[in-house]
């Protein structure tokens, strides 16, 4: 996957692109991601999340907004290994994830607010496919984002 760097991006279209002013550690095997940005918004609960990247990604990204939450993961070693296997460029997590270091191994873009072991429920809670708000930046399905180590673009 090629990808340019998020501060060039910047440079080249301003304003046409939003920056995530939310600060994310890069927990995945690869860094610098992009694609069509794929949402799920859900709370304590990543059974949306888990069914989704067992789908196919076509190199999409997934933004789960998780409403900041640091009490459990919502990504762990297997989701992460099956969204490799089927074709997703990367996952932002507005929450947690666990396994990191297995994750860190995978070639998959991860970026979160950091980790924690403890599971989530797994009840099917959410909503895919909407827009969310994540730090004042909206991620609408079909935006482009890029992620690298400098942080996280998306059109506006």
């Amino acid at each position: 996957m090629t990808t340019v760097a998020t501060a060039d991006l910047y440079d080249e279209r301003g304003d046409a692109l939003d920056s995530l002013a939310l600060q994310l550690h890069d927990l995945g095997g690869v860094v610098a991601f992009h694609g069509p940005v794929r949402t799920i918004r859900c709370h304590r609960d990543n059974a949306l999340v888990k069914a989704t990247l067992a789908t196919p990604g076509d190199g999409a990204v997934l933004v789960v907004d998780g409403g900041g939450s640091l009490e459990s993961a919502l990504v762990g070693d297997l989701i992460a290994a099956s969204a490799v296997a089927n074709g997703w460029a990367g996952i932002i997590v507005h929450g947690a994830i666990r396994d990191r270091a297995v994750i860190a191994t995978l070639p998959i873009g991860v970026k979160a607010l950091g980790s924690n072991p403890r599971k989530s429920a797994k009840d099917g809670v959410g909503e895919v496919d909407v827009t969310v708000e994540i730090a004042g930046t909206v991620f609408r399905p079909g935006a482009h984002v890029w992620a690298d180590a400098d942080g996280v673009l998306v059109e506006r």
